[in-house]
């Protein structure tokens, strides 16, 4: 059994504290409530809502990377750089898509532009018009069915296609293009730019 140990009495000079009112335990109580909640409400809530957003914005990068054919719009400076697709100024009906893997990565494009863009699109490339093919579809079935370019459907006429592939050592990229001269003065350009990294 162990010994109890005596109490020690408090100082004799030191006045005793006269009992708490009602009203300031409750006060007292209350101001601590409040900061308790403070300090593990207001950082649960901002977890929370930095989780919501942080899901969405997860979701929309989701959306964005899956989606499949065109993009309405201008591929950006540093894809048309990279894949060496200058698109020329005026143009009008740009669409783009790009698509990576292991392997290869590619970027689509299509504008419709007029004949003084067309050859300035081909001197960027080093060609001139007399480098494209009569009736030549450069762009192959598969890149095709990706964008939803339809070279031989109903309406379309074999001669009003020129093509070539301009193939290139790596890491330069290789391009397949398809100019459509329909609208004799404004030419539709398809261009598919692959490259192996």
């Amino acid at each position: 059994m162990t010994a109890a140990l005596p109490r020690q009495a408090a100082p004799p000079d030191e006045p005793s504290r006269p009992p708490e009112a009602r009203g300031h335990v409750i006060r007292r109580r209350a101001l601590t409530l409040l900061i308790i909640v403070l300090l593990i409400g207001v950082p649960a809530g901002y977890l929370v809502i930095s989780a919501a957003q942080s899901r969405d914005s997860g979701k929309d990068k989701e959306a964005k990377y899956s989606a499949t054919g065109l993009s309405k719009g201008w591929p950006s400076k540093v894809q048309r750089r990279l894949y060496e697709v200058p698109v020329p100024h005026p143009s009008v009906n740009v669409a783009y898509y790009e698509t990576n893997n292991w392997r290869t990565s590619r970027l689509y494009v299509q504008f419709q532009t007029t004949n003084a863009g067309l050859d300035e699109f081909l001197a960027d490339l080093g060609l001139t018009r007399a480098d494209l093919v009569k009736g030549e579809i450069a762009v192959n079935e598969r890149d095709q069915g990706i964008t939803g370019w339809d070279f031989t459907g109903p309406g379309a006429r074999p001669g009003d296609n020129l093509g070539l592939v301009k193939e290139q050592k790596n890491p330069k990229p290789t391009l397949d293009i398809v100019v459509n001269t329909w609208n004799a003065g404004n030419p539709f350009v398809y261009v598919v730019s692959r490259t192996s990294p």
